[in-house]
């Protein structure tokens, strides 16, 4: 069984090609618009591994992270930050929230997938 992956970002574009790219590869994607959706959809199915924005209307990825760490479904799974915030105080933060890792946009395609493979072991 493929596993699941919550792409979360207000950015139709990127999480198009965030979708796109996981997809390719093998991977079952959810898609959410910003923290609040992603949030309503991770409680609904359990996914493997969240990759969110940071910058969004209505629930930032922090607020998110944070949130989905008090569920118990979420409290170990990999979420990894995938962001244009490249500053050491941002990262630290995302860190703080309960973050496994940070990318910053725009990104790689095969570097993305290098990354999602290492977090979901």
């Amino acid at each position: 069984m493929a596993k699941s992956i919550l792409a979360v970002d207000d950015s139709a574009s990127i999480r198009n090609m965030v979708s796109f790219t996981l997809k390719s590869a093998g991977y079952d994607v959810v898609e959410a618009v910003d923290g609040v959706d992603a949030l309503n959809k991770a409680q609904a199915k359990t996914v493997n591994l969240v990759l969110t924005d940071h910058n969004m209307p209505h629930m930032d990825g922090l607020t998110l992270v944070r949130s989905l760490r008090e569920l118990p479904a979420y409290r170990t799974a990999p979420i990894v930050i995938l962001t244009t915030e490249s500053g050491q105080e941002m990262k630290s933060r995302g860190k703080a929230a309960g973050a496994t890792g940070w990318m910053v946009k725009p990104f790689d395609p095969k570097r993305l997938l290098e990354v999602v493979k290492r977090v979901l072991g």
